[in-house]
């Protein structure tokens, strides 16, 4: 069954607007409509992006932005989550980020397959591959030393990309399958965080 991208944000837009210090960030319009969200992007919009990325943006991913062309906030770390036409490479604005993990001084010991691909509670956030970041997309602000980022050169059966929420302070990234699997977690955090 396809997933409910409307009613899944839908829900996450009152959690997170039942949030004090979230809802003061926002504006009357924003608290009215009671929706964390704004228009989704047309076929159009994202067939420029890709065009210009020289990408095809994954379905999970995809089928967010058509229902929600960015979002304003999803919790205590990411503050906003970009639209389309914002979306760009790691690199291009986070290369001394990246180094801070690549520099050969600082490297980290290397993982098996089976490790890797080892998901949930099992996953250690230190242990991830520093190099995938030089390839990684950036689809979100940078909030409190966190971002999140789309990862190429993991791609599920069904086209999905892994997604990171990658964070100095972990210090490294919490891996998931997909971005619809990212949300639905950062969902469970902010309502653990919360009480």
């Amino acid at each position: 069954m396809e997933f409910n991208w409307q009613s899944f944000l839908e829900q996450f837009s009152q959690s997170l607007l039942a949030d004090d210090n979230i809802r003061a960030q926002q504006s009357q319009e924003t608290l009215n409509s009671r929706w964390l969200g704004f228009p989704g992007a047309s076929p159009e919009e994202i067939r420029t992006i890709e065009e210009r990325l020289g990408i095809e943006i994954p379905l999970s991913y995809r089928r967010f932005l058509q229902t929600s062309n960015g979002w304003r906030n999803s919790g205590s770390f990411i503050h906003r989550v970009w639209s389309v036409q914002e979306i760009v490479w790691f690199k291009e604005n986070h290369q001394p980020w990246i180094s801070a993990y690549t520099d050969p001084k600082h490297k980290l010991p290397t993982m098996s397959e089976e490790d890797y691909h080892r998901y949930g509670e099992e996953q250690d956030p230190t242990s991830f591959r520093p190099e995938y970041l030089q390839t990684a997309l950036q689809i979100s602000d940078v909030g409190d030393s966190a971002v999140y980022l789309l990862n190429p050169k993991v791609v599920t059966n069904e086209g999905e990309w892994e997604a990171w929420f990658f964070a100095n302070w972990l210090p490294g990234a919490d891996r998931y399958r997909s971005f619809q699997e990212l949300m639905e977690a950062e969902y469970r955090n902010f309502l653990a965080l919360s009480g």
